[in-house]
């Protein structure tokens, strides 16, 4: 992800340049940032949370959607697209275009190398703005593991790692369930290319 090298640009310039764009951008601060694509495993892992998702939330009253819906942080500072969202209850729109969500309760970000730090980083810093998230998912497209930091009532941010394709991710904001090995049911890792082509 690398931010253009033009002049600060407003939320109102950024969202009518976006909304006629080929290429997906990020902003923060007056700034844009180019997405960039992502990997198979990139594109097997969201699909999969997707499904096991929408799952274990039938009953209950909250919506899941991809990464085509931009999520708003702030007043207008900062506007990305999760690769995975979840919102509970009715959305919260920006405005007509209805397509800037401003109420998520959980959001994901499957991690690369390009942008593991400034998703565990700099992105998170700005997501805990939201007052209505209430769990960050971090996930790795190299080894089953998901980490969940999850805001509790009084808002301190806990941490849990999930590993292995037999653990269950908990979601506690949402309360539910997700066993890794739905999520990564057909994901190859690194290490199973190296060994096949051995």
């Amino acid at each position: 992800m690398a931010a253009n090298a033009n002049a600060l640009v407003s939320p109102a310039q950024y969202l009518k340049a976006e909304r006629s764009a080929e290429i997906k951008s990020e902003y923060h601060d007056g700034q844009i940032f180019a997405m960039s694509g992502g990997s198979l495993a990139h594109s097997v892992i969201p699909a999969a949370l997707i499904a096991a998702l929408i799952a274990a939330l039938r009953d209950r009253d909250c919506t899941v959607v991809t990464t085509d819906l931009r999520v708003q942080i702030g007043r207008q500072s900062s506007f990305v697209y999760p690769d995975v969202t979840v919102f509970c209850g009715e959305p919260q729109l920006a405005d007509e275009h209805n397509d800037t969500l401003q109420n998520p309760t959980v959001v994901v970000e499957v991690l690369s190398k390009s942008t593991e730090g400034y998703d565990r980083g700099y992105k998170f810093g700005k997501y805990r703005r939201i007052e209505s998230l209430r769990d960050y998912v971090l996930v790795s497209q190299t080894e089953p593991k998901i980490e969940v930091f999850s805001k509790t009532d009084s808002g301190q941010w806990l941490f849990t790692e999930f590993a292995g394709t037999d653990d269950i991710c908990v979601l506690p904001g949402i309360g539910c369930n997700i066993a890794l090995a739905d999520v990564y049911r057909r994901v190859r890792f690194p290490q199973d290319q190296t060994q096949a082509s051995a």
